[in-house]
């Protein structure tokens, strides 16, 4: 499953890569017809199924259990937030993720329970997209990825990387690993459930909301420390 993931999104980044434009009205965005057709797709999916599920977690699966959950695989993710930290020049950032690891696999009941931020130890998420955002590579045309959501070309190009990197994808057996994901994906989407609530009740275009969003968001995580918004 792991590996039809990275086919499938390193397909579309190298399929689009070399496309025309399809003429939408943003400059930032000249894939929009493309764009909009897999937004629809993906929140149909959410809408139909991933949220039920969310909503059934966070509501039903007492709140230490999903505590718990969301430090676990941020543990793993700090391992690498502190690579992509060093890879962008910034050992302060590298060294505390690493720390961060430390604290919480030791301390924390591997990971279980988030002892580093009680700590003073901020978390900042980091990927290679902004890694490459730091190198000064453009972020490109805006993309939105099937399953993954909004993106862009420089993001979806390091998609790939980020996911060989991401430590439980060499989780064994591959029963557990995808169960782990499924668990990780549903975590997260529980999290965002009061936000999308109330995008769905103000956004009179939620598609050009979500493009607007991301496309700040990323940027001010690549300007610099002081705009991190993880």
């Amino acid at each position: 499953m792991k590996t039809m993931t990275r086919l499938s999104a390193l397909a579309v980044v190298v399929t689009l890569s070399g496309c025309a434009t399809t003429g939408g009205g943003n400059p930032q965005d000249p894939l929009e017809g493309f764009n909009r057709a897999i937004f629809t797709v993906n929140d149909k999916f959410d809408q139909v199924a991933l949220k039920p599920v969310a909503t059934a977690y966070r509501n039903y699966l007492p709140s230490f259990v999903q505590t718990g959950v969301n430090n676990f695989f941020g543990n793993l993710s700090d391992v690498w937030s502190a690579v992509n930290g060093y890879l962008q020049g910034n050992g302060v950032d590298g060294t505390t993720a690493v720390m961060r690891v430390a604290v919480n696999t030791t301390f924390g009941l591997g990971g279980l329970l988030d002892v580093s931020s009680a700590a003073g130890l901020q978390k900042k998420n980091k990927d290679f997209g902004q890694t490459l955002g730091k190198w000064g590579v453009s972020s490109g045309p805006y993309l939105v990825l099937p399953l993954f959501g909004p993106s862009n070309i420089r993001d979806a190009s390091a998609l790939p990387v980020d996911l060989y990197g991401d430590i439980w994808s060499y989780k064994y057996p591959v029963r557990w690993r995808n169960t782990g994901e499924l668990v990780r994906l549903v975590d997260k989407r529980a999290n965002l459930l009061d936000a999308s609530g109330l995008l769905e009740e103000a956004a009179l275009d939620k598609y050009e909301f979500v493009r607007d969003a991301y496309t700040q968001r990323r940027q001010s995580q690549i300007d610099g420390p002081s705009k991190d918004a993880d």
